[in-house]
């Protein structure tokens, strides 16, 4: 039987007033209730039911950033965060980094760049579950190279036709709602790029391909999406046409700090979860925790997790006033998931092989936590954006 885990005890973080403390208590409550007892039913049909999406947004889980009067929370940031790093550190990863996708993403492009008819449109069946958003962003070949973009979108009269491929797309089978990327002007470079809203289910000409098979995120619908002259009305451009580039440069930011709370929420659950067991586990007539190297080792755990936690609040609030820059967001999020991938490493070794075991929620984490150094930019790129404003 898998263990359960009810995450990390950690100090208040400053942009955490009481709201957003209970948010996370009732999101905790409801994860435990609703989602843990379907884990590994999600984890062999690789998505979560959408059913639970729908019970997600009748509690106010879904959207809780966006404004009232589009059927959201009415909260900002700090009440979509609140939410997002609950399943991840109790190891319910389907939900949590698809409701990232879905709230902290796709509804902010929407909230963004949507005209007023677009958002009350697709904005209140968003936050009560009804529909489900995606963004097909990254492609077969093209990666983290939006410069690259191959799909296309050509207008025909009140229509734009699209063509093209996607892959590694979060919530891509359930997927009710596409923004998808593509030229709409291919001979104009990034200046050529537009948004495009999908309502998959009239949409003749597009389909779900493979839901990818992952080494961790087992739980989390990831698919390959086909276009094949998929007609878009150009009602549903998303801002301008040729902006999506600079839209999707300026989101990014959002994103990487979205990652980066994930992240750092995530090595404090492993931390926590590990110096428990340590105090539990007895190895050579005592204590695991007794050991000088498995006190060395926490403390070292202890120290990378709370230095990161200090820059990611920063970070968060920086943001919360308008002020993070590119660059900062590029530190958070590749400083916030090498501390987390080192920090569950290191946590493993500590729990000797009952570490490498699935029942035990850091296994979880440990497969779970390595494609965060690659997804929304990989670390490389991170490390490239950062160098050059120096």
């Amino acid at each position: 039987m898998t263990r359960r885990f009810t995450g990390a005890a950690r100090y208040r973080s400053p942009w955490v007033d009481d709201e957003v403390l209970a948010l996370t208590e009732m999101a905790r409550e409801f994860i435990e209730t609703e989602a843990l007892p379907h884990r590994e039913r999600w984890i062999e049909q690789h998505h979560v039911d959408r059913e639970f999406w729908r019970k997600a947004g009748e509690v106010g889980l879904l959207c809780a950033g966006i404004p009232e009067q589009y059927g959201g929370g009415g909260g900002t940031l700090a009440h979509d965060l609140a939410i997002f790093g609950v399943p991840l550190a109790l190891t319910e990863t389907g939900f949590g980094l698809g409701n990232a996708v879905h709230s902290g993403l796709v509804a902010h492009y929407l909230l963004a760049y949507g005209s007023e008819e677009q958002k009350l449109r697709w904005l209140p069946k968003m936050a009560s579950g009804e529909f489900i958003g995606a963004i097909a962003m990254t492609e077969p070949g093209g990666g983290s190279d939006l410069k690259a973009l191959r799909t296309t979108a050509i207008r025909d009269g009140e229509h734009y036709v699209v063509n093209g491929a996607k892959t590694f797309i979060s919530n891509g089978m359930l997927a009710d709602l596409v923004i998808v990327v593509a030229r709409t002007d291919p001979a104009a470079g990034t200046k050529g790029i537009s948004l495009l809203v999908l309502e998959t289910a009239a949409a003749e000409g597009f389909r779900v391909g493979r839901v990818l098979d992952k080494i961790g995120l087992k739980s989390q619908d990831t698919a390959e999406l086909f276009f094949d002259d998929v007609r878009v009305p150009v009602t549903n451009l998303l801002g301008e046409a040729g902006a999506g580039f600079g839209y999707a440069m300026n989101q990014l930011v959002h994103e990487r700090l979205i990652i980066s709370e994930g992240a750092i929420t995530t090595a404090e659950a492993a931390l926590a979860e590990t110096v428990r067991y340590t105090k539990d586990r007895r190895a050579f007539g005592a204590p695991l925790f007794e050991m000088q190297n498995t006190r060395f080792e926490l403390a070292r755990c202890a120290t990378l997790v709370r230095t990161t936690r200090v820059f990611v609040d920063d970070c968060i609030l920086r943001h919360l006033r308008g002020e993070l820059d590119s660059a900062t967001a590029s530190m958070a999020k590749a400083h916030a998931t090498e501390v987390q991938c080192e920090v569950i490493d290191r946590c493993v070794q500590l729990f000797g092989g009952y570490g490498y075991m699935l029942e035990y929620p850091i296994a979880r984490m440990y497969a779970d936590a390595r494609v965060q150094k690659v997804y929304a930019g990989a670390n490389e790129v991170m490390n490239e954006l950062i160098a050059r404003s120096l």
